[in-house]
């Protein structure tokens, strides 16, 4: 397949263009980790028993968590957690639910989570701005709610570029099949 004239001259330009040009030195900046994978509910049903919900609304504070800890463990794996040395595998958004609503598919997802042997996952919860007072109550209340959910070890707000104020990660606890294979 020969060139039309006007892609020939658009070459030669180009060329003309780069000459002299030096390439840049290789940079040392790591690839950029993939994207989590967004949380699908399942087409089927494996026989794994159905999560319950047993999370309350009441006692929430008026003052959302930025951070959560399960008693008994190292303020060091709050660092950790900022840090990245669990990445987030999976996410899921309840912009736009209903307080019910929103607390199943919490209860949903932390459940498939578990099933899953995730370790850390990111719950995007919007920061209500357009709600009265400024707090979003889908923030007050997924943060309480984590403190109450028996798989959660602990949570920080997100970094600003994964969703800051209006986000948490999320540390589960580990699958007791990895603890087994880690320990041979």
């Amino acid at each position: 397949m020969k060139k039309k004239p006007e892609q020939s001259a658009d070459a030669d330009l180009f060329q003309q263009a780069l000459e002299g040009v030096t390439p840049l030195p290789p940079s040392n900046r790591l690839p950029p980790s993939p994207a989590a994978a967004k949380f699908k509910a399942p087409v089927t049903r494996i026989s794994a028993p159905a999560a319950t919900d047993n999370l309350s609304d009441h006692a929430a504070s008026d003052i959302p968590l930025s951070e959560f800890l399960s008693p008994g463990l190292n303020r060091m794996t709050l660092r950790k957690l900022r840090c990245g040395h669990w990445p987030v595998q999976d996410s899921i958004d309840l912009h736009g639910n209903t307080s019910d609503g929103a607390r199943r598919l919490l209860v949903d997802f932390l459940h498939q989570a578990g099933q899953h042997g995730l370790r850390c996952v990111s719950i995007i919860h919007g920061k209500g701005w357009r709600t009265q007072g400024g707090e979003g109550i889908l923030k007050l209340r997924v943060r309480h709610w984590l403190t109450q959910h028996a798989q959660v070890l602990a949570f920080i707000e997100a970094p600003a570029n994964a969703g800051g104020g209006g986000a948490v990660w999320v540390l589960l606890k580990a699958n007791r099949k990895e603890i087994s294979a880690d320990a041979d």
